[in-house]
């Protein structure tokens, strides 16, 4: 695949990416494209492994290695090297759905199994996939399947990020009635909502849901299914249900003055960015009014907590401490963690180069958290006192926990607090609505396979599965389309 001698002959080689002191001054993407001629370069990278581990999808030591869609990445690669774009998009388009999102916001779970990686830098497969998906978009490559014949069954969809999009695309195409609810004014999710513009830039989603609107899916905004809208309802109107609502209910910090103003929970802080800086709309809160001039930390060192401190930069702030419970991960792969295995490595993501930048060094705070939150006379937060962590093995369960180290607490500004601790599970209301059992992590139970205790009704998902990437979402998705369908026909061809 690719150059038989590529991998030897060229050196790896990323997109342009814009100087942080410019690009923190707005929030329009900032990861550029390679010229056709280095993009080929870069594809014929792409080695003869005989075992393409980039593409399997696989499980190790409770790590996902390889892409969860199995994307044919060694045959994608080699047509990019061969300059045969357009039969490079068909072929991806067998396997994914929405390059457009991977191509900015995956982690390259690919690139982590990429045999040219275990002695050299892996092969750009994330980039030569962007490349492909949009020369199919310059060139109008990309159509949504239109059903000239209708099958009679009605599906909806609740929710509308990239499971529920993924779900509706292939069950329209089927020729199903799809409807999607989407409890949010737009469409999309925490694609639309909870990844920043410069991440994700919002035209991408609309580019898409056009023509997925134009092929015949039916979406229905600012409908919160279970609260503003009967679930029973909606269940008896169609012949299946499919919850691809997410797992939307945050992580609390419960210390003494969680209760002070200023503290919120990042995915409400990043869908108020989203509304107030991309559509000029505030509700309640002006993002830029709470960030600039303003000290402020960051709990959670994850992919949210990093979307934070990026978009506390731009608005402004004036100091960003980002706290990470766990220790500072090894610059390289330790003989525990070999190679196809995701790499537990350090990574520094683009925000934390730009508070660097900014303010002179990483913001991030290893085996810290935060014992108690300090108010002024009006409420509002002024101070986090913090408090150092320590692994400590339980001998009764062998599990490992970090526990506070006495006498380590000291006190630091804090006129902003954003939790970024993750996601505990669905919506306890949308369950409950529907009437469909959870699991012990707060989950949608599923029995097999994506089916709940309800058979009309299935969930997929990070509602399934818990808080997770986008790629295992649109995975989810084609999955439970799939299941739909059988269901439904009896036979399925998706």
């Amino acid at each position: 695949m690719g150059k038989t001698t590529g991998f030897l002959e060229y050196a790896r080689k990323d997109g342009p990416v814009r100087e942080e002191s410019e690009r923190v001054n707005d929030f329009c993407e900032f990861h550029g494209e390679l010229d056709m001629a280095e993009r080929r370069r870069q594809a014929a990278r792409c080695m003869d492994c005989g075992v393409p581990f980039c593409q399997a999808g696989a499980s190790l030591s409770g790590m996902t290695t390889g892409c969860p869609l199995h994307n044919l990445i060694p045959e994608i690669n080699d047509l990019v090297y061969r300059g045969r774009m357009a039969e490079a998009y068909t072929r991806l388009s067998v396997t994914h759905s929405f390059p457009e999102f991977t191509g900015r916001v995956c982690p390259a779970l690919c690139e982590a199994a990429c045999t040219a990686g275990l002695h050299n830098a892996a092969v750009t497969t994330k980039e030569n996939e962007r490349s492909v998906i949009e020369y199919a978009f310059e060139n109008g490559l990309v159509n949504e399947v239109k059903p000239s014949v209708r099958t009679g069954k009605k599906v909806a969809v609740i929710g509308s990020g990239p499971a529920g999009l993924a779900a509706a695309k292939a069950l329209n195409s089927r020729g199903h009635e799809v409807t999607v609810y989407e409890k949010n004014d737009r469409v999309g999710g925490l694609l639309r909502y909870g990844i920043p513009n410069m991440k994700l830039d919002k035209s991408v989603i609309d580019r898409r849901v056009k023509l997925l609107t134009e092929a015949g899916v039916i979406f229905k905004t600012g409908e919160n299914v279970g609260k503003d809208v009967d679930a029973k309802k909606i269940v008896a109107e169609n012949d299946a249900v499919i919850l691809a609502c997410g797992a939307g209910k945050p992580r609390d910090i419960k210390v003494p003055g969680r209760e002070a103003k200023n503290i919120f929970f990042a995915v409400d802080f990043l869908k108020a960015v989203t509304k107030s800086v991309i559509y000029e709309e505030n509700e309640g809160v002006n993002p830029s009014d709470l960030v600039k001039g303003k000290s402020v930390i960051v709990i959670g060192g994850g992919d949210t907590g990093n979307d934070c401190v990026g978009s506390c930069i731009r608005l402004g702030a004036t100091a960003v401490t980002q706290l990470e419970m766990m220790p500072k991960p090894a610059q390289e792969r330790l003989p525990s963690n070999p190679w196809p295995e995701w790499p537990r490595v350090l990574k520094t993501d683009y925000g934390q180069e730009e508070a660097a930048f900014m303010f002179g060094s990483d913001p991030r705070v290893y085996t810290t958290t935060v014992s108690e939150f300090k108010k002024d006379p009006k409420g509002n937060v002024v101070e986090a006192v913090l408090v150092s962590l320590k692994p400590e093995k339980d001998e009764k369960t062998g599990r490992t926990s970090m526990v506070p180290v006495e006498g380590s607490e000291r006190s630091v500004p804090a006129d902003l607090v954003l939790i970024a601790a993750g996601f505990v599970g669905s919506e306890e209301y949308i369950a409950k609505s529907f009437g469909v059992e959870t699991d012990a992590r707060g989950n949608i139970k599923t029995s097999g396979s994506y089916a709940t205790t309800d058979p009309k009704i299935y969930a997929a998902g990070d509602a399934r599965r818990g808080q997770s990437l986008v790629v295992w979402a649109i995975s989810e998705g084609r999955s439970v389309a799939r299941e739909v369908d059988e269901a439904l026909m009896g036979y399925t061809n998706l």
